[in-house]
């Protein structure tokens, strides 16, 4: 059996060098095309990173030798183009959010099991070292039985160049773009959600940009700004959440900590693989750190990796189309609660993800798998 996957690229936006940066980290992955709406920027990306053809996206797709696709594109999108990689008979990876709405969410997912294919979704950092260390942490009862936990991604909203209005649009805000760290992390430390309770506000129709090239700007704004409300964890825990455009970066809000009946874990920003995990149980005067194997840094990769493994090995998928549904359900729930003034019972109940044994090198998946380079 091949020891390499012939992976297609669609987008080659910003976040696509931190993929295939990421991707250079993993000696399962070929990427052997990419392709864009603006063809120029995909040969200039490819150029840049030493990828062997520029195509259209038909042709990438028709290409028998290409079995996985990154989808890149923007939010709006992703669904669409998943899609079309799914009819296509072929595997794919989309960047988050996995959809906009629930029914192109579940319809990705239905089209997949028809073509026997695997989905995986973005964010994969829940796979990286320091959060793998969490999770291992709390299955040993480090903090005991797990009670509750906090998250808040809490900025002022910049702005800027037109290319970047996607942030304020339907499939976007700040629930839809950082939302997916935080909650999958909680997922995979916790276990599924089932009910949300939510409240959210749009805190001005219209943005301007306060500063830089663009000052002065407007955007439209058409998605929430100012999201809050509760989780309940079909395990047992509850949630405290809040994502926010509207609050400056001066607030004393930590980040995401999950509190347990013998202690307390501060979990590293879940937008980056590594960070410092912090530990304090009853009696300790101050904090402990505790150590991984993930250095510093900001990459992407580890989940096509993932889903590349899974195609050989033939297992599930850590960072799946399952979960990043469930996700999806979640976030859009917070909006739902607001407006129908309820609370709302998830549907999705997808299990946490399979953990990444702890005695593998880096950059592997499973026990059988080549060295990573």
């Amino acid at each position: 059996m091949e020891t390499k996957v012939k992976v297609g690229l669609i987008g080659t936006g910003m976040i696509s060098k931190a993929y295939l940066r990421g991707a250079r980290a993993f000696e399962i992955l070929d990427i052997v095309a990419c392709s864009d709406i603006d063809l120029e920027r995909a040969k200039a990306v490819a150029t840049e990173w030493n990828i062997p053809r520029v195509c259209s996206v038909a042709e990438l797709l028709a290409d028998p030798e290409i079995q996985l696709v990154i989808n890149l594109t923007i939010p709006k999108v992703h669904a669409q183009v998943s899609l079309d990689v799914i009819a296509a008979g072929k595997h794919v990876y989309s960047e988050k959010p996995f959809a906009t709405t629930l029914a192109d969410g579940q319809h990705m997912l239905a089209a997949a099991r028809e073509r026997n294919v695997l989905v995986g979704c973005a964010p994969e950092t829940f796979l990286g070292g320091a959060h793998q260390t969490c999770r291992r942490l709390i299955d040993d009862g480090a903090i005991g039985r797990p009670l509750a936990a906090f998250m808040s991604f809490a900025r002022f909203a910049r702005g800027g160049a037109p290319e970047r209005d996607f942030m304020f649009q339907v499939g976007a805000g700040p629930m839809l773009d950082m939302g997916p760290y935080y909650l999958t992390a909680l997922v995979n430390m916790l276990g599924p959600i089932k009910r949300v309770t939510g409240s959210v506000s749009l805190s001005s129709p219209v943005h301007v940009v306060r500063d830089g090239p663009y000052q002065g700007r407007e955007i439209a704004v058409e998605t929430p700004t100012h999201l809050t409300g509760a989780l309940d964890f079909a395990s047992g825990p509850t949630a405290t959440v809040i994502t926010s455009f509207d609050i400056h970066r001066e607030h004393n809000l930590p980040l995401l900590e999950i509190y347990g009946s013998e202690g307390i874990l501060a979990v590293p920003d879940p937008n980056y693989h590594g960070g410092t995990i912090r530990l304090r149980r009853p009696g300790d005067k101050e904090w402990s750190e505790v150590p991984h194997n993930e250095e510093e840094g900001f990459t992407r990769g580890f989940g096509v990796a993932d889903l590349a493994s899974a195609i050989i090995h033939q297992r599930p998928v850590r960072a799946s189309g399952e979960l990043a549904y469930h996700v999806l359900e979640t976030m859009l729930a917070f909006e739902r609660s607001s407006r129908e003034e309820r609370h709302i019972a998830l549907e999705s109940q997808p299990g946490r993800p399979d953990p990444i044994p702890a005695n593998l090198p880096k950059g592997q998946f499973d026990p059988s798998e080549p060295a990573a380079q």
